[in-house]
C-alpha cells in the first residue's frame, strides 16, 4: 500500500465516524459545554472547529495556501488569535450546516490528495507554518487526520456527558 493511499484512507475513516457522531447532536444541545473548567468550547463551536481541521490543512499543506488575507503571513499574527480562547470561536448554528460544511471540507481534502505521489509525500520536509520540528509531508498530512480525530473524540465524550446514547462502536465506525 502506498503513503497517500494510508492518508486517504484514514481521513475517509475519520470524517465517516465524524459524521456519524455529528448526526447524533441533539438540535437543542449547540449551546452545551462541559460545566466544569474553563475555556471549553459549545458543541456548536466544536462542530464548527471540526468542520475545518482536515481538509484545510491538507490544502495548506500541500498548496501552501492557508486562506490567510492578501500580504498576512502566520508570523504577523498574534498568538492571541492564532489559538483565541473558546469565547471568542465561531459556532454552527445547526447540525444541518454542520454536516454539509463537513461534506466540504471532505470534498476539499479528497479534490487535494488526488495526484500526490510517495516521492513528493518523503521528500519534501518542513516545518508547519506555525511553528513546531520539520518533518515530512506525509507527517504533516497525517497530523491533519489526526487533528480531526482528536477533536471527534472531544465530541464523543461531550455527546457522553450530555447523556447521548453513544459507545465505543460510535467513535470508531465498527
Amino acid at each position: 500500500m502506498k503513503l497517500i493511499e494510508v492518508v486517504r484512507q484514514d481521513a475517509e475513516i475519520v470524517y465517516g465516524t465524524t459524521e456519524g457522531l455529528f448526526r447524533r447532536v441533539p438540535a437543542d444541545g449547540l449551546g452545551w459545554k462541559p460545566p466544569s473548567g474553563t475555556n471549553w468550547m459549545s458543541v456548536g463551536q466544536l462542530l464548527m472547529h471540526c468542520t475545518n481541521a482536515c481538509g484545510m490543512g491538507i490544502k495548506g499543506f500541500l498548496t501552501g495556501d492557508w486562506g490567510l488575507p492578501e500580504g498576512v503571513r502566520f508570523e504577523d499574527i498574534k498568538p492571541e488569535e492564532m489559538l483565541p480562547p473558546a469565547s471568542k470561536m465561531p459556532a454552527v448554528g445547526s447540525v444541518d450546516e454542520a454536516l454539509r460544511l463537513l461534506g466540504e471540507d471532505r470534498d476539499l481534502a479528497r479534490r487535494h490528495l488526488e495526484g500526490i505521489d510517495d516521492a513528493r509525500l518523503l521528500g519534501e520536509r518542513s516545518p508547519a507554518p506555525w511553528g513546531g520540528p520539520e518533518v515530512t509531508l506525509f507527517q504533516h498530512l497525517e497530523s491533519m487526520v489526526l487533528h480531526l480525530g482528536q477533536h471527534k473524540g472531544q465530541l464523543f465524550y461531550y455527546l457522553k456527558l450530555m447523556d447521548q446514547d453513544v459507545n465505543t462502536s460510535d467513535l470508531w465506525g465498527m
